[in-house]
């Protein structure tokens, strides 16, 4: 390693952190150097003077020496006052220097901690909203089963199926039934169609009571539930990446293409169903359906869901109650990855 040491009279610097400063060497600026030089001239012309001048008069004596020691030490005095001076200046001027890089390192770091502390506490914020939206959700989801339904026991003449076909042969596919007597829940009574709908779309709030209820509903009917179940984790997926589907604004599709998708049609010619414009949420999604296994299972579990339950559901439904359907979130959902996933091209 090359010698780092400085020679005699060479400046050094050393790092104090926040700024550097230079080692009090002692060293010999201008002004000391003009000093010098003046104060030996005046002492060569005192010294020529002296050497020249008559002393055996009357003023050789005790008066008059000190009056010439006076003569020859005051200059010098003053002018190795005005070089202290200036030396005394010089450093001033360069602590002051120091001092005004320290306070500038100073602010910039305290304007730094700010930002940080702002984009942090923002954070933090919508940390915070989250897992108070996630225990709100719990809360309503044990709620479930805890509370009673008034809307089950009342009238159900007018109450049309969503669903065509019966629950128990959805159940059988998945599981065979076993001999202990009819099921309690083939005994209850189906969910209804604008309970179907009310509960994909999920409740608006905390005080959205008939959300709620239909979602109750909607829970105890198994084929129902798996949906629900598959589109709450959709959305709660896509929400990490700041899509919500109220945000999205798809364009309207006419019922009967809805129709053609439930009886199995796919491609282009029922493009229309894939309404979202938004590109911002198509490539957010199509990069997280890339890039995250666990997105992309639980996307295209969804999507089976919504096709095999959106086919049972169109067989009881009208036009009306189809369009209204297309407006949940749900089906806002089932486009946006319909899109993603090329189920309309």
């Amino acid at each position: 390693m090359p010698d780092q040491r400085s020679e005699p009279g060479t400046e050094k610097i050393a790092d104090f952190g926040i700024y550097s400063r230079l080692d009090d060497r002692p060293r010999l600026a201008a002004a000391e150097i003009v000093a010098l030089v003046v104060s030996a001239i005046w002492l060569v012309m005192i010294g020529g003077f002296l050497a020249f001048a008559d002393t055996s008069g009357d003023g050789a004596g005790m008066p008059g020496k000190i009056m010439v020691l006076v003569a020859i030490v005051v200059p010098v005095a003053l002018i190795w006052v005005a070089a202290l001076t200036a030396r005394t200046a010089r450093t001033m001027r360069s602590e002051t220097r120091r001092l005004q890089a320290a306070l500038e390192a100073m602010r910039h770091a305290y304007i730094t901690q700010a930002q940080a502390g702002v984009v942090r506490n923002s954070v933090e914020s919508k940390l915070d909203e989250i897992a108070a939206s996630a225990k709100l959700a719990e809360s309503a989801i044990v709620t479930f089963t805890s509370r009673r339904d008034a809307g089950a026991t009342q009238p159900s003449a007018d109450r049309k199926a969503a669903l065509a076909a019966p629950r128990a042969d959805g159940a059988a596919e998945e599981q065979p039934a076993l001999a202990l007597g009819t099921p309690a829940e083939t005994l209850s009574e189906p969910i209804s169609v604008s309970d179907f709908i009310k509960a994909v779309n999920f409740p608006d709030n905390a005080s959205d009571k008939e959300g709620f209820r239909a979602l109750r509903r909607a829970l105890d009917d198994r084929s129902v539930a798996r949906l629900i179940h598959a589109s709450q984790d959709t959305l709660t997926l896509l929400s990490q990446d700041g899509i919500y589907m109220d945000d999205l604004k798809p364009d309207r599709a006419r019922p009967e293409l809805w129709r053609r998708f439930a009886q199995g049609e796919r491609g282009r010619t029922i493009a229309g169903l894939g309404g979202v414009r938004d590109r911002s949420s198509l490539a957010l999604t199509a990069g997280r359906m890339r890039k995250d296994a666990i997105f992309r299972d639980t996307a295209h579990h969804f999507l089976r869901q919504f096709d095999k339950t959106f086919a049972e559901f169109e067989k009881n439904a009208t036009d009306s109650e189809i369009a209204d359907l297309a407006e949940t979130r749900t089906a806002r959902a089932f486009m946006l990855l319909g899109r993603v996933t090329g189920i309309f091209d």
